[in-house]
């Protein structure tokens, strides 16, 4: 079996999305930093997956018209709603932890009769906060990550800090499906490994970096045995460096046309 037809299979076993113009695009702003590049950039990976320049610029149009890009003399940026998304992707390949003493956080709705929007908010809020529900209006985990909490979640939480009576390691494994995640996590990296053709590598490290959103970011001790979490963020650092020096000789001044 030849190599593309093994990134194939392992796509459709995967569930990954197929390449189009629009995912190209995103994706490659998506892990470029600043997420600002020239139209030639862009029409460039495009055209090393084999979708013309043409359809790459119809969508780079349709993508400002629709308010995903800001367009300014020949460059494409994103904007303000995908530049949250970049950050909530940087901060899962490099979290900002802190030493973990045993404390969870925990955080319990005692907002009144809320709006579904305002529901809807808060459980995205708590998503992008990692935090599992344990039953509902009831959300925690281990306090081992440095971040700030959104208006809305403080908004409508009391915020209280405690510990189980019980195994914290158990806790873990009921409230967030670590082996299905690190199941996942290791086909990924099989299927990395598998793909040599730019499309190939392409697609299945926009995979892995949607995986990585999904990562709980547990402390150390409360993890199974081998897992996978840092062999894949170094992966996925190693094909945005390859992606990068592909770029590069798109992106000197005068290249935008």
């Amino acid at each position: 079996m030849d190599h593309d037809t093994s990134v194939r299979d392992a796509a459709a076993r995967l569930g990954l999305r197929p390449l189009t113009a629009r995912s190209i695009v995103l994706s490659t702003l998506l892990g470029h930093h600043p997420p600002r590049l020239p139209a030639r950039a862009l029409v460039r990976v495009g055209e090393l997956f084999g979708i013309a320049e043409g359809t790459v610029r119809v969508a780079l149009s349709r993508m400002v018209a629709a308010g995903d890009l800001q367009q300014k003399e020949g460059t494409y940026g994103l904007t303000e709603r995908l530049l949250e998304r970049q950050t909530r992707q940087d901060e899962s390949r490099t979290p900002r932890t802190r030493r973990w003493a045993g404390a969870w956080e925990i955080a319990v709705v005692t907002a009144e009769a809320r709006p579904a929007a305002e529901r809807t908010a808060l459980r995205q809020a708590m998503a992008v906060l990692r935090l599992a529900e344990l039953r509902e209006g009831t959300w925690l985990r281990p306090g081992n990550l440095e971040r700030g909490r959104p208006d809305v979640a403080a908004r409508q939480c009391t915020w209280l800090t405690g510990a189980p009576d019980g195994d914290p390691a158990a806790l873990a494994r009921a409230l967030w499906d670590l082996d299905g995640w690190a199941e996942r996590a290791r086909a990924l990296l099989a299927a990395l490994s598998d793909a040599t053709s730019p499309a190939g590598r392409f697609t299945v490290s926009a995979a892995v970096l949607r995986h990585l959103l999904t990562d709980p970011l547990l402390p150390d001790a409360l993890l199974p045995a081998d897992w996978p979490g840092t062999e894949l963020r170094s992966r996925y650092d190693a094909f945005e460096a390859e992606l990068r020096d592909l770029l590069r000789q798109y992106v000197t001044p005068g290249s935008a046309a």
